[in-house]
């Protein structure tokens, strides 16, 4: 599991792909995230999802 360092970092990479995919702000991808199962998924180290790349997680938003 990441540190929760690490996982703020992901996240925010993530939020970032999600808003340029989308073309939205950063506030509503970081919305969007939040409220979507991946947020919980990432959260769950039995998912393994925090290995995965940033590119491949926000296309399940």
């Amino acid at each position: 599991m990441l540190s929760d360092v690490l996982m703020w970092n992901k996240i925010g990479r993530v939020v970032t792909r999600i808003s340029e995919r989308k073309g939205i702000s950063a506030s509503r991808a970081f919305e969007l995230f939040y409220t979507s199962q991946l947020n919980k998924d990432l959260h769950d180290p039995s998912t393994g999802l925090y290995l995965m790349g940033d590119e491949y997680l926000a296309q399940a938003i």
